[in-house]
């Protein structure tokens, strides 16, 4: 059995890229959800929001806009982006 050292690090960075994407995806769901009003009693929204607050903890509340959907979307919103920015730029990094 061959053992090639690229292969190892394009898993690797496949599997950070992918980390970073599904995180995104989750504050970017809640972003969504948050905007169409979706019912906070329901169990997948109240997970996903709680998921997403976790995620975003560094970043939510940064902002202090009137308007709540303004906060939301900056403050998660820039967790979305850092998180894909941070996760791609490594997995690059770790491909080369």
């Amino acid at each position: 059995m061959s053992y090639s050292r690229g292969n190892g690090s394009s898993t690797a960075a496949r599997v950070i890229a992918v980390v970073a994407d599904i995180m995104a995806f989750i504050i970017g769901l809640w972003i969504l959800m948050y905007l169409l009003d979706a019912n906070r009693g329901n169990d997948l929204v109240d997970f996903v929001q709680h998921s997403a607050r976790w995620l975003a903890g560094w970043s939510y509340d940064l902002f202090t806009f009137d308007a709540a959907w303004a906060r939301v979307v900056a403050g998660y919103g820039l967790a979305a982006v850092v998180y894909l920015f941070v996760g791609h730029a490594v997995a690059g990094r770790i491909r080369h």
